[in-house]
């Protein structure tokens, strides 16, 4: 299956770079402080169910148009119908909008990650008084945030320069292993602290009181976060697709990574919610700021083991973004190469890959300059687009640059692409397309009622009902 594209060496290597590319920020990022801000267990509830019943019909029809065209975002859509070639064009801006404020996000892990190694042994690399109040101190730094980022770029363009198989494959078979053992290291570490079944209890305790309250709310935080945690509506799936071998089981594949990924953000809720039980009085509604600010100060409040529970924590963190971000880049770089090849010319892929770090690295900076929405007052570069814009309120999309890309791709582009592909399986292409891509090679499609209904009712209508959610909670209306 080697061609100019690449492929990948092995089932589990596909296996685990797609699970890698799943488990990122969304899954120890996202998942714990939307968990901590929508009700805990009700929040966890909605998730499970929209992930079987939308994200795993999603998964199959992004690996079968992968598969079945063997080819990138843009080109496969337009293979399978040039009325559909849009579509396309919102799988490759979707994700150049999110790495605009990945990499910046990927650069702040580098940097925790890196000082809490240089404490376990003994260098003191925070250049803060006090080290809780060091993320507040970073955010505003220009210089920092910049070069943090350009690190973290850097080396996903040395990873996906190397290729698919060379590269990505050979990074995720050694990083999925080491994040798995240092997640449970930490969970086991968290675990057995005062206070930490409390954590449990507001996981998995049975709690429906916040969809009572505002199930719109939860349901578009719950949808968006699954769409962002399981790389749906990216292209990412349906690249990785394309260099999927014929005899591979579409749908096994899809539950495995649904699975595997759900698991991860599962366990990294084990270790944020009960430490913030034990360690913050249970104080788990940090937002954003709780990945860095407050899981910061649970490190600190563990006294000498701190640094190497601080370390092994932002390790993991650490290979869940870039195996996420490199997946990312992949879509970008893919599509550019099947325009190259088009064109009977090189695939010209570590080109490729300088130019669209140096193109990204360029839009990130609006992100890596507003101090996360604190602005000039605080002494960032840049003010956050409500102020740019001079917008009369203050709301979701405008609080900070990080939000205002995020309204742009998980609020609008992953959940209306995600529905109109689930739309034209279902209505258009029919069922009957995806089954015999699936049962190639001897392999059977078990489900096809259940998968039916997904893609012509549940899947469509579900989305629309996101994106009215994710609107309105980003304009607050």
């Amino acid at each position: 299956m080697e061609n100019n594209r690449g492929s990948f060496g092995s089932k589990l290597g596909f296996l685990l770079a797609a699970v890698g590319s799943a488990v990122g920020l969304g899954n120890i990022w996202g998942f714990p402080y939307k968990m901590g801000s929508n009700g805990g267990f009700a929040f966890l509830l909605v998730y499970l169910v929209l992930a079987i019943f939308v994200g795993l019909a999603v998964m199959v029809g992004e690996l079968f148009i992968g598969r079945k065209t063997g080819l990138s975002p843009l080109a496969a859509y337009k293979k399978l119908s040039k009325k559909f070639t849009w579509l396309g064009w919102l799988a490759l801006i979707s994700p150049f909008v999110v790495l605009g404020f990945y990499f910046v996000l990927g650069g702040i892990v580098t940097r925790y990650a890196v000082s809490y190694l240089t404490a376990i042994f003994g260098w003191n690399t925070w250049g803060v008084p006090q080290v809780t109040d060091f993320f507040g101190h970073f955010i505003c730094a220009g210089s920092g945030m910049l070069v943090w980022t350009a690190i973290f770029v850097a080396i996903n363009g040395i990873v996906v320069a190397a290729g698919v198989a060379e590269g990505i494959e050979k990074f995720c078979k050694i990083g999925m292993p080491a994040l798995f053992v240092m997640l449970v290291a930490v969970i086991i570490y968290v675990a057995v602290q005062p206070g930490a079944f409390d954590g449990y209890k507001f996981m998995f305790g049975w709690n429906i009181e916040p969809l009572k309250e505002d199930f719109l709310g939860v349901l578009s935080s719950a949808a968006g976060q699954m769409f962002f945690s399981l790389s749906l509506g990216m292209g990412i799936m349906i690249t990785y697709g394309s260099y999927l071998d014929k005899k591979e089981n579409i749908q096994q594949n899809s539950v495995i990574i649904v699975v595997c990924d759900t698991l991860v953000a599962i366990l990294a809720g084990m270790i944020v919610m009960p430490a913030c039980f034990a360690f913050l009085d249970g104080n788990v509604r940090g937002g954003p700021g709780l990945l860095f600010a407050s899981m910061q100060e649970v490190f600190f409040k563990m006294g000498g083991i701190g640094n190497l529970m601080g370390f092994l924590f932002y390790g993991l963190v650490f290979i869940a973004a870039i195996s996420s971000s490199m997946s990312l880049l992949e879509v970008l770089i893919s599509a550019t190469v099947d325009m190259r090849t088009e064109k009977k010319k090189a695939p010209g892929r570590k080109k490729a890959v300088l130019v669209w770090c140096i193109i990204i690295l360029i839009i990130s900076l609006p992100v890596a300059l507003d101090g996360l929405g604190s602005g000039t007052a605080a002494g960032c570069v840049l003010d956050p687009p409500a102020v740019v814009f001079g917008s009369a309120n203050v709301a979701g999309w405008n609080d900070c640059w990080l939000d205002f890309y995020d309204l742009i791709s998980e609020g609008i582009l992953m959940p209306l692409g995600s529905a109109i592909m689930a739309f034209a399986i279902g209505w258009i292409w029919k069922l009957d397309m995806v089954v015999k891509e699936c049962e190639l090679e001897g392999n059977k499609f078990w489900g096809k009622g259940f998968f039916n209904i997904c893609f012509k009712v549940i899947t469509p209508i579900g989305m629309l009902f996101v994106i009215y959610g994710q609107i309105t909670g980003f304009f607050g209306l």
